[in-house]
């Protein structure tokens, strides 16, 4: 099973930073920003957390809320969300259930190694629990602008 644009996100539950687990149901009524990237403190990843969080009171105001995953360990995302001062959650997905679901692991060319790893992905959850839009194959400049005009967009 996986998700599509126009269709309702199934209800899964991850742990997250806070020592607390997320629901997906339980945020229905708020808009939902999910970015999948593939590793705490690496360059990209670092920059792209940044930008959200560098922009998260934008995105408070227009009702969305925020949650990086990665397949990190939870005292991995501890210590990157600290180090960043990151104003949002980030989710570990060890067991891969919900990037499977959204379908962000792919085949990557890792110093021409063939491997496994989450592509940077993201993804806009309307407050009914519905996906609207959805960004594969991210760089990183100018992201997180275009998916905050796409959360203002929904109101």
């Amino acid at each position: 099973m996986s998700v599509a644009i126009g269709k309702k996100i199934p209800n899964v539950e991850l742990p997250a930073t806070g020592e607390q687990s997320i629901k997906l149901s339980a945020l229905k009524g708020q808009k939902v920003v999910l970015y999948f990237y593939p590793k705490d403190s690496t360059p990209g990843c670092t920059r792209e957390g940044q930008d959200f969080r560098d922009q998260q009171s934008k995105f408070k105001r227009a009702g969305a809320v925020i949650f990086g995953v990665s397949r990190d360990s939870i005292k991995s995302h501890e210590k990157f969300k600290e180090k960043q001062g990151f104003n949002f959650e980030l989710l570990s997905d060890e067991n891969e259930e919900l990037c499977r679901l959204f379908d962000v692991i792919k085949e990557k060319n890792l110093y021409g190694k063939k491997v496994m790893g989450i592509e940077r992905s993201t993804f806009l959850i309307d407050a009914k629990g519905v996906l609207q839009k959805e960004w594969r194959k991210v760089k990183v400049p100018g992201h997180v602008d275009e998916v905050l005009q796409a959360v203002k967009a929904l109101s």
